[in-house]
């Protein structure tokens, strides 16, 4: 073998190499990157990770049946060995909604007397109500002993299948962390209106969005509540006035410790939602 044909030899030799490299490169870099042909990716928790009470789930959503609606992504369920439901969770966007990808969490709060099996099932957010638009996505876990620090508290809307009437209002149960002051909780639930899946189940609000409560004390059973400018911007009618005053009243009188609540915007309690 001449010279010159080494060196041809060594070159070509040097170019699959380099070649071979790259591929190798390439299938390690795409290692981390996860396909996400079902619409839907967790981030947290992992397949069969072992998870406890508070579970934090985080994810997004990146379409093929799997978008958010009004904020909401959809809901989950986790369920044990013999399909018992556990805890159930709103699917909440963490950022801009109307633009896909869109990343979404949520906290789950239950009880499991021991260690076992368990999976997380997750339904998209099927605003048009087709039963055909469904999805679901199941995400196996493993269960560890948990005994939740949650509490529930009572949201109270209208609800316009049960009876539309200007100061009947009724409940949605809430499950959250549990704390010393439940019912400023329970308030901001209550702003924060019905979520989709009450939604479907006739529950409405009057209270406009862009509410805020500034303030909330409670001193021997009278609750004192402020709240910004939003509160009754924009109200006219005394149907509306009613129904914004029982949602808000309801709400704070479901503690013991509330016997009657006053309303102010910006420290003012004169001519406040007014008919």
């Amino acid at each position: 073998m001449n010279r010159k044909n080494s060196i041809v030899i060594v070159s070509i030799l040097a170019i699959i190499v380099i070649a071979g490299s790259f591929f190798i490169f390439k299938d390690r870099a795409n290692t981390n990157v996860v396909e996400n042909k079902s619409g839907i990716q967790i981030f947290s928790p992992k397949e069969n990770e072992l998870i406890s009470s508070p579970l934090k789930i985080t994810g997004l959503v990146n379409g093929d049946g799997w978008t958010a609606f009004e904020g909401q992504v959809g809901i989950v369920r986790l369920f044990d060995s013999n399909n018992k439901e556990l805890a159930l969770g709103i699917l909440t966007a963490t950022e801009e909604w109307m633009k896909l990808p869109v990343n979404f969490e949520t906290t789950l709060f239950f009880d499991y007397p021991g260690d076992g099996i368990g999976k997380l099932v997750f339904y998209n957010e099927n605003a048009s109500g087709e039963p055909e638009r469904d999805k679901t996505f199941t995400l196996p876990v493993t269960l560890q002993k948990s005994f939740s620090d949650s509490m529930v508290v009572k949201t109270y809307f209208g609800n316009n299948i049960t009876e539309v009437s200007c100061d009947t209002v009724f409940y949605a149960e809430r499950r959250i962390q549990k704390t010393q002051a439940p019912a400023g909780v329970a308030l901001e639930q209550l702003l924060s209106g019905p979520t989709n899946l009450e939604t479907r189940a006739g529950f409405f609000t009057t209270i406009s969005p862009g509410v805020k409560v500034q303030s909330l004390v409670i001193t021997d059973g009278v609750a004192k509540v402020d709240f910004n400018g939003e509160l009754q911007k924009g109200v006219a009618g005394s149907c509306k006035v009613t129904a914004i005053r029982a949602q808000i009243e309801e709400t704070l009188k479901q503690f013991s410790t509330v016997k009657s609540v006053i309303i102010s915007i910006d420290g003012k309690t004169e001519d406040i939602l007014q008919p």
